[in-house]
């Protein structure tokens, strides 16, 4: 089943999170239409690679042709219409830079992923329970329900000026009738009644014009309760779901309800700004004792100035933090020379800003970096697909200034990854006679000079942002906090389902948990300090547990994706409790999981029965991504051997933990059926004899003997003669030689 299959699968909440990632930028349409050829792509390599990009990109293009035939034919006016339109798009807007789109669909795929293995999870952990309370959404529905009411008080109030406005001019048109009659017709009768009406017609004025500053105060006071209170709390909860997407973490959705919220308070403001005014201009037309404009208007028109600073203060957000494009799952990690995006938003969406603000980005003033590039843009509508007022700097690159480059060498390896910067953005908002000057910044960076920095750098944004909802703590690793060890738990599981497609379960985590402690103890509300995660070596070993953590994810990532997606990988397991997994199992039984003394490597064990009966374990020499590199890992199952003494040689690998039939569980991903390879030519190649390697290894009757050279490939002459005699040349394609351990 594709990808797409599964997707669509989903309950209706994880199909709301996917819905938030597809956009003009990569149309859901073309991901629908193109399901199976888009994930049969290597789009990941694409977005390094300039040359396989626009490669990729013709051939998506001749895709969305293809398609255009067949509905063509099919007479769907609908889908033509909107496959022309995609077309027409993703040629004009990739053209020129075929490998963003290649980083785009990736980037959808991998969150995809993510997706599928977050809904696959039995239990939520303790920071995505926190992220969807069911409070929050109850506080989102009444920041809603309370913004729509004051856009209508706000109006209503618009309705009350009106007729203000009416009721002063049809005063004063009596008024001034009466005042143009001679002096001896105002002493009529009919004059001094009209002279009574017209008292009263003032009284009412007076009365309305108290209401209408009543309302507008109302209206004013609604939107700074709402604004102080409940518009901030939603402000910051979308801020802290950011930083955790950033880990890894659910997507954060709901920065267009906010954006919705804040641009009917920005129209509210201005309507009542409009009222003051109106108010204004009926006081230089009539005024009197007790006139409550003159009293009230100033400090009402204060007011609504200062909500509207603190408003547009407030709008001006990071709607994606700094990331590499070659780095997509890894942000605020930046090394210098390489090009960044970021891209930020105004909340505040009104058409008389389109192309209006202009926004410059700069590195924090500590002069030691200075940011190269494009760094002032400005703000529109028409690249967003969501039409939101936003602008996306995609050409920035940081550079070290060269007065501090002599220094660098006396920084130890951890304090390159443990100096937290900010990308900060400025700008000026010039509108009906109000200019406010906005500032904001980027979640903590961290620089690195050599991409061999980024594990550790990446850790340190981990901890960070697990840590702290502050968002601007630069001096954080001066001391940096202990963390909760189940949210740390939860987090590194998210570093797997984002970054390979697949989180970890409960067993696994419980292993991660006794390699952090050392012990068997509850760990909820155990306490992690940062050197323990990140700097101290593990017991006995050279590595810190982070260290070992990232290169198995490197592994899974270039070798061994497609059989931990799958969920056949069990990985995280000691060797004593694989020995209390195995102990009972069927002879042959085998699990496979990652080296603890290896860096990036994966071995494997099985369980065998001696003549006698009693049970022992084999486990092989781990396998490392040079190995890897040059055999499948599932050839290397499907093929492994085993020469026990002078005996014939045998796979011993039958079932994958816990009965799994072992071509069942890998035979999708065997790179080639036996009976399908090619065979030698009979004299072999060129006049030579043809030679073959295959994954072997020998068991000797006394485990005490040493291992030497003889028992690595390549074989001798008389053990390759025995694999001939019961291996056609078919079967054997390419192996690793590898040692193996009789325990």
């Amino acid at each position: 089943m594709s990808q797409w299959s599964q997707v669509q699968q989903l309950e209706i909440k994880f199909l709301e999170q996917v819905d938030q990632f597809y956009d003009d930028n990569f149309p859901m349409e073309i991901r629908h239409l193109l399901a199976q050829w888009i994930e049969s792509q290597d789009w990941e390599a694409a977005s390094n690679n300039e040359a396989m990009a626009m490669i990729l990109l013709q051939n998506l293009l001749i895709q969305v042709d293809e398609q255009l035939d067949r509905v063509s034919q099919e007479k769907n006016l609908l889908l033509i219409h909107n496959l022309k339109r995609i077309r027409k798009l993703l040629q004009g807007k990739y053209h020129g830079n075929p490998m963003h789109i290649a980083v785009i669909i990736s980037n959808c795929l991998r969150e995809e992923r993510r997706i599928l293995a977050a809904a696959s999870m039995p239990v939520q952990g303790p920071l995505e329970k926190s992220l969807q309370n069911s409070m929050v959404s109850e506080r989102q529905r009444n920041v809603e329900h309370k913004v729509s009411a004051i856009k209508n008080s706000a109006q209503m109030t618009d309705q009350d000026v009106k007729y203000l406005e009416d009721l002063q001019e049809e005063f004063d048109f009596r008024y001034k009738t009466i005042q143009s009659l001679e002096q001896s017709d105002k002493n009529s009768a009919l004059i001094k009644q009209e002279m009574l009406a017209l008292q009263a017609m003032l009284n009412t004025l007076d009365y309305k014009r108290k209401e209408v500053l009543s309302k507008i105060g109302r209206v004013i006071h609604e939107i700074d309760m709402l604004m102080s209170n409940m518009l901030t709390e939603e402000l910051l909860d979308w801020k802290r779901r950011q930083q955790i997407a950033c880990i890894g973490g659910p997507l954060h959705g709901g920065l267009d309800q906010l954006q919705n919220c804040f641009t009917l308070l920005a129209e509210s403001l201005f309507q009542v700004r409009r009222q003051l005014e109106k108010l204004d201009e009926l006081l230089t037309r009539l005024t009197y004792d007790g006139d409550p404009i003159p009293v009230q208007r100033p400090q009402l028109l204060e007011k609504v100035n200062f909500l509207l600073y603190n408003l547009f203060r407030n709008s001006f957000v990071v709607e994606r933090q700094p990331c590499m494009p070659t780095h997509p799952q890894r942000p605020m990690v930046l090394k210098t020379l390489i090009q960044f995006t970021v891209k930020l938003r105004l909340l505040i969406k009104l058409p008389e800003l389109n192309y209006q603000i202009r926004v410059k980005a700069t590195i924090d003033n500590n002069r030691r970096f200075v940011l190269c590039g494009t760094h002032v843009k400005a703000m529109n509508m028409d690249e967003s697909a969501n039409g939101s007022l936003s602008v996306e700097f995609r050409h920035l690159q940081p550079k070290e200034m060269k007065s501090s480059a002599g220094s660098k060498g006396n920084e130890g390896p951890h304090m390159v990854t443990e100096e937290l910067h900010s990308i900060s953005f400025e700008t000026q908002v010039c509108l009906y006679g109000l200019t406010i000057n906005l500032e904001t910044s980027s979640l903590p960076v961290v620089m690195i000079s050599n991409v061999s920095q980024l594990p550790n750098a990446w850790a340190s944004i981990i901890w960070y942002n697990l840590s702290t909802n502050d968002p601007q703590n630069l001096s954080f690793f001066n001391n940096p906090p202990a963390a909760t060890l189940s949210q740390l738990l939860e987090v590194l599981s998210w570093q797997f389902s984002s970054y390979v497609g697949r989180g970890l379960n409960s067993e696994q985590l419980n292993m991660l948990a006794e390699k952090l402690m050392g012990q068997q103890v509850s760990y909820n509300d155990y306490q992690l300090s940062w050197a323990k995660f990140c700097k101290e070596h593990l017991p006995g070993k050279s590595f810190t547990f982070w260290v070992w953590l990232e290169a198995i994810l490197d592994l899974i990532k270039k070798h061994i994706l497609p059989l931990w997606i799958d969920g056949y990988v069990m990985g995280f397991v000691s060797k004593e409790k694989e020995r209390i997994l195995l102990k009972d199992k069927t002879p042959g039984t085998f699990l496979l999981r990652f080296s603890e003394s290896n860096l990036g490597g994966i071995t494997f064990t099985w369980v065998d029965q001696l003549e006698n009966g009693d049970v022992t374990f084999h486990s092989v020499e781990p396998y490392n991504k040079g190995r890897l590199s040059a055999l499948p890992f599932a050839d290397i199952l499907r093929d492994y051997k085993v020469i026990m003494a002078d005996n014939v040689p045998e796979n011993p690998l039958k079932y994958l933990y816990p009965d799994i039939p072992k071509d069942k569980a890998f035979g999708k991903h065997y790179s080639c059926q036996p009976n399908e390879a090619s065979k030698p030519s009979e004299g072999g190649g060129k006049g030579y004899v043809p030679s073959v390697f295959i994954p072997v290894s020998k068991i000797l009757n006394d485990s005490t003997d040493p291992h030497s050279p003889s028992d690595l490939l390549p074989m001798s002459p008389s053990v390759y003669a025995v694999l001939r005699e019961h291996l056609s040349p078919t079967v054997i394609e390419t192996a690793v030689c590898c040692k193996h351990f009789h325990l």
